[in-house]
């Protein structure tokens, strides 16, 4: 675990439920949980600042952090990605986004990939993405500023389920995808008993909590979060996702009382 990704996610599970800031000797003091010496945390937090993603102030002799407003949106939205899953029954619309961007401009192109690839959009041919959930103005917002994207959307439906199913096949490797959730099941799904018993507390807890969210957080880049009848038969992300639904819960306890003990 990098220290730059602890750093937001302390911020994200529990600094922003006390107060949204932490003085910098218990910000050093949480980062030595994870053998994150002060020098490292010295240089991190210069770094973030410098990139807009922290914002300081002094209070008497000591420095208090807080995330900018820009890294507050990218946590929330980070957080609904992680956590949220789409309810409801699926109306069998794709929706789709069809984009032009000059060869001169390759960085923005990968920018706008990524982008949508966040949101949940597959690449049904190279300039082509779609998705079952309808986000094409969360695409547009995030380059509503960029004329060098141009941006051409449609809704549309299949043939039928069967052509569906194919298109899900094409535009995402859910193969793949179940083959990793299941992994992780494995690792995770046989440690809940010990998190029910209350056998992790203080530092433990809080490491193992940490490490839960960051062996999860890169799955919502690649997971569609499809509707039931577009995934394959046994799908594994749905119980993987419940799995760590439960593991975050169930941690929740001793780990904030342990940084409680470390802020204060």
């Amino acid at each position: 675990m990098k220290a730059r990704s602890l750093v937001f996610d302390l911020f994200g599970d529990y600094l922003r439920y006390r107060g949204g800031e932490v003085r910098l000797r218990a910000l050093v003091a949480l980062m030595e949980c994870f053998d994150v010496p002060e020098a490292t945390v010295r240089v991190v937090v210069s770094r973030l600042r410098n990139e807009g993603w922290l914002v300081a102030r002094r209070d008497g002799r000591e420095t208090v952090y807080a995330l900018s407003d820009a890294a507050w949106r990218l946590l929330d939205e980070g957080r609904t990605r992680i956590f949220a899953r789409a309810t409801g029954p699926w109306d069998g619309q794709w929706h789709m986004v069809i984009y032009s961007v000059p060869e001169s401009e390759r960085s923005m192109r990968e920018r706008l990939r990524k982008r949508l690839t966040w949101l949940g959009f597959g690449p049904l041919t190279a300039g082509v993405w779609l998705s079952p959930h309808d986000r094409v103005e969360q695409v547009r917002a995030s380059f509503a500023d960029t004329p060098a994207v141009r941006l051409d959307s449609f809704r549309s439906r299949s043939e039928g389920l069967a052509a569906d199913r194919d298109v899900a096949s094409r535009a995402w490797d859910l193969a793949s995808l179940d083959r990793d959730y299941a992994v992780l099941l494995e690792q995770y799904r046989p440690r809940l008993p010990r998190y029910r018993s209350g056998e992790l507390t203080g530092r433990e807890a809080l490491v193992e909590r940490i490490r839960l969210v960051h062996d999860y957080r890169l799955f919502p880049f690649r997971d569609p979060d499809l509707p039931p009848e577009l995934l394959p038969e046994g799908w594994s992300g749905r119980d993987a996702h419940e799995a760590f639904l439960s593991a975050h819960g169930l941690l929740r306890g001793p780990a904030e009382g342990h940084v409680d003990q470390l802020v204060k």
